[in-house]
């Protein structure tokens, strides 16, 4: 329960009320926590024992509205959460609940219940707004902290647990030698271990659509928008993870755009160039673009030595430059509409791998097409 009294609803001709919200998750599902706060001294948080960042991310600003009647703006660090309600939910809606893909929602019992309680509040009585987490904000940083100490409780309790069951047993950890035995830096040390190719830091890793689903091969306002939204995510991301390297590609699209918001945030990035030949293809103009994107880069993997003889070889060729993208990653982010189906694979790839440390990042409508 909240640590103070409730607002009165009485005044509606006040300022409305702000509710910061946070979300908090060790290992992605595991131990969680999730908080609230209107002020230093009214505020609430909870967590659960297995779950996910987004599922306590969404069950924050649950709670925060049905604790807080009246107009209220609430404050979240969540684009996930924010893009949901505010424009994703919609189309979720119409299409039963499934994404542009016809993949079912995640989290869909959570959005239904949030959808339902705002149902009942008058039109724009609640309203949403992002802050950029870690940024200095006090009240960000104070629910930040209150859904890390729930996270901590339960992560104890679970430690605790697991260590007691663990007495004399068989279960998994270092010996068993799968990586999803292991913790999230234990499994960083050990696919390190197992391929030094993998460059050092959190790897945040970057994919999506090529130029002809992002305005064009010339300069043009969705591809400004995109490197601008990606700019953001890896700021957002360096202030969490000072080791942060972006690990991405140099070919025109979602991967040279983000070698290019990773230069203009001053974030080092690694540039994965699967095989010779791989830009072979482009014209003088794109190549030059990626060759001083590769001069760039903080460190360049090269994967193969043999460049793909045909089409066909092409393609499997950057499927397994994708694979080994996937696998080293710590986190990732797709730029993809939901609609072009040549990156639903790659999707499903991500998500099966990552679950809530993938953020797909959805590009503006190109007006001209």
């Amino acid at each position: 329960m909240p640590t103070d009294s409730a607002p009165s609803t009485g005044d509606r001709s006040s300022p409305p009320r702000r509710a910061y919200t946070d979300g908090a998750c060790s290992g992605n599902p595991g131990p969680g926590g999730w908080a609230w706060a209107t002020s230093p001294d009214r505020h609430d948080s909870g967590g659960e024992a297995d779950t996910t960042n987004n599922r306590m991310e969404l069950t924050a600003v649950l709670r925060a509205i049905e604790s807080n009647p009246g107009p209220l703006v609430v404050v979240m660090d969540s684009t996930y959460v924010k893009n949901g309600l505010e424009s994703w939910s919609k189309g979720w809606v119409r299409n039963g609940w499934r994404t542009r893909a016809g993949e079912p929602v995640k989290n869909q019992d959570l959005w239904q219940e949030l959808l339902a309680v705002l149902a009942t509040r008058p039109d724009r009585e609640v309203t949403f707004e992002w802050v950029k987490g870690h940024s200095g904000d006090r009240m960000n940083d104070l629910v930040d902290s209150l859904a890390v100490a729930r996270r901590d409780e339960h992560r104890a309790a679970v430690g605790a647990t697991a260590q007691v069951g663990g007495i004399g047993g068989s279960g998994g950890g270092q010996g068993s030698g799968r990586l999803a035995d292991l913790d999230p830096d234990e499994q960083r040390a050990e696919r390190r271990r197992r391929d030094p190719r993998i460059p050092a830091g959190h790897l945040l890793a970057v994919f999506g659509h090529t130029p002809d689903r992002l305005g064009g091969w010339e300069p043009n306002p969705v591809a400004d928008r995109v490197r601008d939204d990606l700019a953001a995510v890896i700021d957002a991301q360096a202030r969490i993870h000072h080791d942060l390297m972006v690990l991405t590609g140099t070919r025109p699209g979602a991967e040279l755009l983000a070698a290019e918001a990773a230069q203009r945030m001053q974030v080092p990035y690694a540039a994965v160039v699967g095989f010779p030949g791989i830009d072979r293809n482009l014209s003088p103009a794109a190549r030059s673009r990626g060759l001083d994107a590769l001069d760039a880069a903080a460190v360049v993997v090269r994967l193969e030595r043999k460049e793909p003889d045909g089409l066909d070889a092409f393609r499997r060729a950057m499927s397994r430059r994708d694979a080994w993208m996937v696998a080293a990653a710590d986190e990732a982010v797709l730029v993809w509409d939901e609609v072009d189906d040549r990156l639903a694979r790659l999707h499903s790839d991500l998500d099966r791998r990552l679950g809530a440390a993938l953020t797909v990042l959805h590009p503006p409508v190109d007006q001209a097409r």
